[in-house]
């Protein structure tokens, strides 16, 4: 069986970024653990690819392809107390597993990161969800685009998104900047502590065999 990638493309202008936005549902667990591995830190944008057919692991050679990305994923800062809830709301409803989640903090975040051109520093002021090729999201835009993927009650909350964006975006940065003041935070990723979540993670493999440390 034969895989179709769908390649990122840098300095595509914005009007023809809609011809790039098509999502797929995410692999098995095996392709999964293949993707932990092909990420490093010297992969450029042009080495990147978001899956557009899942594939069996045998038919994946992973010597010659690159980094696989996959849709629909929440990067966000996996010490803030706060931020857990939030994924915890969302794992909780999204009970046909559409959302993946990422810890901000992991080596398995940074292709998705630099996909989107942003750093460290803008996710942990405003958390980052990609939904596919060319269609990231950030701040309280980010937060009413995942919940449209949900089940009622929680889809319901998408319609604020006729709220104006800089209105949305003061009172998500008011509490996003106090949130460890309001909440508090730990030292290594929260899902540790409650592993039955880690299914959820893209970078589950990478957070079970090493705790790293926000400092």
């Amino acid at each position: 069986m034969m895989m179709r990638m769908i390649k990122l493309r840098t300095g595509l202008p914005a009007a023809k970024r809609s011809i790039f936005r098509r999502f797929v549902s995410s692999s098995s667990a095996k392709s999964d653990a293949m993707r932990s591995d092909r990420v490093s830190d010297g992969l450029a944008a042009e080495d990147l690819l978001f899956d557009e057919e899942s594939a069996p692991a045998a038919a994946v050679k992973s010597n010659i392809l690159p980094t696989l990305l996959q849709p629909r994923v929440v990067v966000y800062d996996g010490v803030c107390h706060l931020c857990h809830r939030g994924v915890k709301l969302v794992i909780n409803a999204d009970k046909d597993k559409r959302i993946m989640f990422c810890c901000l903090q992991s080596k398995a975040a940074e292709p998705y990161m630099r996909v989107c051109g942003v750093d460290r520093e803008d996710v942990l002021r405003r958390f980052l969800f990609i939904e596919g090729p060319y269609e990231y999201h950030q701040g309280s835009t980010a937060a009413l685009k995942v919940l449209s993927y949900l089940p009622l009650p929680y889809s319901a909350l998408s319609t604020l998104m006729i709220i104006p964006t800089p209105v949305r975006d003061l009172a998500y940065d008011y509490i996003a900047k106090r949130r460890y003041d309001w909440f508090g935070k730990d030292t290594n990723c929260l899902v540790l502590k409650e592993k039955e979540l880690l299914e959820r993670f893209i970078d589950r493999d990478e957070m079970v065999h090493k705790e790293w440390s926000d400092e």
